[in-house]
């Protein structure tokens, strides 16, 4: 069975456009999501995919109104793979029934993990280039070396750790971490 997914972001748009292509293209039924596409959380969405069968077709407009990004779109897809379900893209025009449908959508799938991956080298290899130019990654600490050094003083006079943290307007397990 075909079932269609539409999506639209706020109460200003509507659906229309959506759901008379998606019946034109056959669908037995269109499920209607307002929600954000950057939402995490689409129950109508989740309710759908749970509730499909083998050889179903899930239909979409286009696929930037069923995925998230290109990694959620693919595990989407993957989900429907798992269940013997299919997708189609009206406007894109990629179909999961058929064997052109299925490479189109994994040579999408190869580029998106592929520009994933080139993206995790240049940040690392960023994060290196800063290390050797001496620039300081991460977190500013909270401390510094002379605090640590009048905090140690403190509380080997007696002081608690509790009270010298407060005093430093830190939390104790922060002044802890600065002492090791």
């Amino acid at each position: 069975m075909k079932i269609g997914y539409a999506r639209v972001s706020t109460v200003d748009q509507n659906a229309n456009a959506q759901r008379d292509a998606l019946a034109a293209a056959g669908c037995a039924r269109v499920i209607v999501d307002q929600v954000s596409g950057a939402a995490v959380k689409r129950p109508k969405l989740d309710k759908l995919l749970d509730d499909l069968k083998p050889g179903d077709v899930l239909t979409v407009w286009r696929l930037d109104r069923l995925g998230r990004s290109l990694p959620h779109l693919i595990e989407v897809v993957r989900d429907l793979e798992g269940k013997g379900a299919h997708l189609q893209s009206l406007t894109e025009g990629i179909d999961t029934t058929t064997a052109q449908g299925r490479l189109t959508f994994h040579l999408m799938a190869a580029l998106a993990e592929f520009e994933r991956a080139l993206i995790v080298e240049r940040t690392q290899a960023g994060l290196q280039a800063a290390k050797k130019r001496g620039v300081v990654v991460g977190r500013p600490r909270r401390l510094t070396a002379a605090q640590i050094k009048h905090a140690r003083k403190l509380i080997d006079a007696g002081e608690s750790p509790a009270s010298v943290a407060s005093s430093l307007s830190v939390d104790r397990s922060t002044l802890y971490r600065a002492m090791k």
